[in-house]
């Protein structure tokens, strides 16, 4: 459950993306220090509302079993100490602007010159290459460039991009991944290395059933609303009271829904005979499946076309699906003591190891609550720590230390 205690990670990430990664290298037991700007830290501690007593709900979700070192890396001394830093360290995230971590000396052949075994992650928008690896890089800026908001939204409707930080997500599970593999690789030759995604790849990624059919047939892929691409019926009809999605993904279950619903003629009509006449009719097929559903409350529809085995769920509100037994019943939501914050819950990751999830060490941190920690460390002594502190290199945190 803990595999990287033991692993240090520096992470010099912001927003989304990178946090996300840490987070998950800090779940898994790897003692993460994360450096943060001098008086304002990573964006998202100002994004809001909403704030959790005080606290913006986005940088704690993004940032628990970490610790915070505030540090200036825009001086030379900032500089040295985050160098001396990943001098001790196993793995370097970075998701600076392209170029800018080479700029303060944070490059992978810069670091390997003092400590050849540590891996370095680089995350950016556009990958490494290309007219425009230098371009700034955001979740729904790739979400429209990478062509994920041509297939969101309803049919002539306007593009809808997803809500959750899709691609942020993504790129950060793909980075965990790769240096998952490069530790590995490590274990055998005792060389770190270079590990690089994007959020460019990552939308392709998301893609590959889609972009495997154009490269097939050429067929541009169409906006479906709620459907799927080659499968018909799959999708959201709407009920009396709300909206269920029905899955009859093969001919079987197309049957079992055609006979609960008493429609025997969309079995007998020849443009739904099999599935890809399904899908080439999925228009028609779904105004017919939909006149039936409309007569019946999305609760009784549910329980008649789960009772002949037809997989169905109802479009639940966030606060339905924290309430609902299963999601309860699993225990993805945790309670965790709190300095601050007297009713903190978080998002366990959705890993159970022999039964048991990833425990939180540290709550997400305050704007340089380990400063001092990381630095005596570092082999500081409380006078080079004030010196710094006056001359702003690096600031710790007043409620933190008395806590």
């Amino acid at each position: 459950m803990n595999s990287l205690t033991g692993i240090r990670v520096v992470d010099l990430t912001a927003s989304v993306a990178g946090p996300f990664a840490t987070q998950i290298l800090g779940d898994l037991g790897a003692d993460v220090i994360k450096i943060e700007r001098v008086g304002t830290g990573d964006d998202t501690r100002a994004w809001g509302p909403p704030f959790w007593q005080g606290e913006s709900a986005s940088f704690l979700a993004l940032n628990r079993n970490k610790r915070s070192l505030s540090v200036d890396v825009k001086t030379p001394e900032g500089r040295k100490i985050v160098r001396e830093l990943l001098d001790t360290a196993d793995v370097f995230i970075q998701n600076l602007r392209p170029g800018a971590a080479a700029k303060l000396g944070f490059s992978r052949e810069e670091l390997a010159k003092t400590n050849p075994g540590i891996i370095v992650c680089d995350i950016s928008g556009f990958g490494p290459r290309g007219a425009m690896k230098d371009d700034p890089a955001y979740d729904p800026l790739l979400q429209g460039f990478g062509g994920l908001m041509s297939l969101t939204g309803e049919q002539g409707g306007p593009p809808v991009r997803i809500p959750a930080s899709i691609l942020d997500q993504g790129t950060a599970m793909w980075s965990v991944i790769g240096i998952l593999n490069a530790l590995r690789t490590r274990d055998r030759t005792g060389v770190g290395s270079l590990v690089q995604t994007s959020l460019l790849g990552s939308a392709l990624q998301w893609l590959p059933g889609q972009i495997t059919g154009y490269l097939a047939d050429g067929t541009v892929p169409e906006r479906l609303g709620s459907g799927t691409v080659g499968i018909s019926p799959y999708q959201a009809f709407a009920t009396a009271d709300g909206y269920l999605v029905i899955a009859a993904g093969n001919d079987r279950l197309y049957s079992r829904l055609c006979g609960m619903l008493e429609r025997p003629d969309l079995l007998s009509d020849e443009r739904f005979v099999d599935n890809p006449g399904r899908v080439r009719n999925r228009v028609e097929l779904a105004f017919e499946i939909e006149k039936s559903t409309k007569s019946f409350a999305t609760e009784e529809l549910a329980a008649a076309l789960t009772a002949v085995n037809v997989p169905v769920a109802a479009i639940q509100t966030l606060d339905q699906v924290l309430a609902h037994e299963q999601v309860q019943a699993l225990g993805l939501i945790h309670e965790h003591p709190h300095p601050r914050i007297s009713d903190y819950q978080t998002v366990a990751s959705p890993m159970e190891f022999d039964g048991s999830f990833t425990p939180v060490h540290h709550v997400p941190p305050l704007l340089g609550e380990h400063t001092i920690e990381v630095l005596s460390d570092l082999g500081y002594d409380q006078k080079a720590i004030d010196e710094l502190v006056a001359e702003g290199v690096v600031d710790t945190d007043s409620k933190a230390e008395h806590q």
